[in-house]
């Protein structure tokens, strides 16, 4: 199995597709892992070398006790992409990967090419809410917050697709509780609002109309203050828009690096 030594702990990553394409980093939200993107590697392989990875705390990666930050998770990439000898990659994140996206926007800018943002915020909500979905799943284990989750993540129309749901559910009950907490952690921390100006990068922003998952200011705010930001809405799509509109998500991704994403350099 592909794993990096980085940051004093293991991350499980996937680099696939042709040597001389250009990078495509994928980063999942929380309770998910690296096969979130499984339906649509076959078509951005054909544009794009793919590289995903397990957050820390989440599938075959690492899981170290005690919270998170963002700057962590960010850090994170980057050694992971060092470790590759990756100098030129454009980063898409959903949700917490949106949010290590803006990390390194604002703080590793130069390494990105273009940014897509999906169902994402410069800040996640109340700090209560985090602090008691830690303290709920660490008591009780995440078979506490499966429920709960499941209806943030999919739309109406998408609870009804039982293979989709059933899948993200064994992921999430899977995800070790210590991990998990720790990323509620960085998610109840974390607030790029006032630095959103310094994001240079050219970045799409997609949200889905029903996502229950993420509050709308928050993208509006990412769509007001990022000085070089393209904004589009799924009106089909819940938290999960790259599962209710697959086609619409890969086309957008791709149009938008493509004309953007150097060639690798190594």
């Amino acid at each position: 199995m592909p794993f990096a030594n980085v940051n004093n702990l293991r991350l499980y990553y996937r680099l696939e597709g042709a040597a001389w394409a250009p990078v495509l980093v994928l980063s999942h939200s929380i309770g998910t892992d690296h096969g979130m993107w499984a339906p649509q590697m076959a078509d951005l392989l054909q544009h794009f070398q793919v590289l995903r990875y397990d957050t820390r705390g989440h599938g075959a990666s690492d899981a170290p006790a005690g919270e998170y930050t963002i700057e962590q998770l960010g850090r994170d990439v980057l050694g992971l992409t060092d470790s590759l000898h990756i100098e030129k990659f454009a980063f898409c994140g959903l949700s917490m990967g949106g949010a290590i996206g803006q990390w390194l926007a604002i703080n590793a800018p130069d390494g990105l090419t273009a940014l897509i943002l999906a169902n994402t915020s410069p800040q996640f909500g109340p700090l209560a809410y985090w602090d008691t979905r830690r303290t709920t799943l660490l008591a009780n284990g995440m078979a506490s917050i499966v429920d709960l989750a499941m209806q943030r993540f999919f739309s109406s129309e998408a609870q009804g697709r039982d293979v989709l749901v059933g899948a993200a559910t064994s992921v999430l009950s899977g995800t070790n509780p210590a991990g998990y907490a720790g990323c509620c952690s960085a998610l109840r921390d974390v607030d790029h609002r006032g630095q959103l100006g310094r994001i240079q990068t050219p970045t799409l922003v997609i949200a889905g109309r029903l996502d229950g998952a993420v509050v709308p200011k928050g993208l509006q705010e990412l769509t007001q203050r990022l000085p070089n930001a393209t904004f589009v809405e799924y009106d089909r799509s819940g938290h999960f828009v790259y599962l209710d509109e697959p086609d619409r998500f890969v086309r957008d991704v791709t149009s938008f690096i493509a004309a953007r994403a150097a060639p690798k350099v190594r």
